[in-house]
């Protein structure tokens, strides 16, 4: 059994309701704890990860985020910023399942929250469980 610590960037909580419910039950199903932390935006969730692997408590780690477009660039450098700092902390050896949307509304967005649909938070937190395991393989510490 891991402890996964679940990071979300509370925005839209309505989604974010959606995305978490799909983690836990994934993490949930395969016996594992966790806890959840929440940072003010997307582009604060590597950070947030970052820190907390330090402090050695979390086997692994879930990134749950919204991120809609609107009329100007934010959009690009959230998006693009976020996902960049968890692909660099995933390649340091931290096991991450990113589950941070990037969509162009929130139809889009609620399609693919809905754990009775495509479940991305569920996809997030089996991510992050088969990362863990491939790290556990290759005996990363």
């Amino acid at each position: 059994m891991a402890k996964f610590l679940i990071v979300e960037a509370r925005f839209y909580d309505h989604l974010n309701d959606l995305l978490i419910e799909g983690a836990k039950a994934a993490l949930d199903e395969d016996g594992h704890r966790y806890e959840v932390v929440t940072v003010p935006g997307a582009l604060e969730i590597p950070g947030a990860v970052a820190m907390a692997a330090e402090t050695g408590r979390y086997d692994g780690f879930v990134a749950i985020g919204v991120v809609i477009r609107g009329e100007t660039y934010h959009f690009e450098v959230v998006s693009n910023e976020s996902a960049r700092g968890l692909m660099a902390l995933s390649m340091d050896g931290i096991a991450i399942g990113n589950g941070i949307l990037t969509v162009e509304n929130e139809e889009q967005a609620l399609v693919r929250a809905r754990p009775d649909q495509k479940n991305k938070g569920g996809e997030a937190a089996k991510a992050a469980i088969a990362m863990l395991a491939l790290r556990e393989r290759f005996g990363v510490a």
